[in-house]
């Protein structure tokens, strides 16, 4: 696995992957410090295309990411993190839309969990999931990384405020 540091206009991410794909990409945190194993290597050239597709997407120059994503968890997190991917950039859907969307309507709690556990922040777009009544519930990143990133893709206004307190 390789792996480096990116630094965006939301902070610094770290980013891993090996020949499967991109595995993790994740938001600096104050509470949860960056694992890096043993037999890991710093990237050289292996990672310069995640890299160069966010600055792409940061500059709003890309709507769509390309990469191959490789990330790990339980089958009904792969099907939430699947789901995730089908929600165009620019929109939202609430939680209950993801669960009907992967035929478990019930699950909402559970999508909720497993958007919360997604390897691949930005990339894999959780934080186009909002709160029935639009507001701007749960991010791992943080509420006002979400709102960042909403605002980015056109989805707020830079004044509009929808956190959930």
């Amino acid at each position: 696995m390789h792996y480096r540091y990116h630094d965006g206009p939301i902070g610094s991410l770290f980013i891993a992957g090996d020949e499967s794909g991109l595995q993790l990409l994740l938001m600096e945190l104050d509470s949860r410090p960056w694992r890096i194993e043993e037999t890991w290597q710093p990237a050289g050239h292996e990672l310069d295309a995640v890299c160069s597709q966010l600055d792409e997407y940061f500059a709003g120059k890309r709507r769509q990411f390309e990469l191959r994503l490789a990330p790990r968890g339980t089958a009904f997190q792969q099907a939430v993190w699947q789901a995730l991917q089908a929600i165009p950039y620019g929109c939202t859907c609430s939680y209950s839309e993801l669960a009907g969307f992967i035929g478990r309507p019930q699950a909402v709690r559970a999508v909720g969990a497993a958007n919360g556990a997604n390897p691949i922040s930005i990339i894999v777009p959780c934080h186009r999931v909002i709160g029935r009544n639009g507001s701007l519930t749960g991010y791992a990143g943080g509420l006002p990384r979400k709102q960042q990133l909403l605002e980015l893709e056109g989805v707020l206004q830079p004044t509009q405020t929808q956190l959930a307190l």
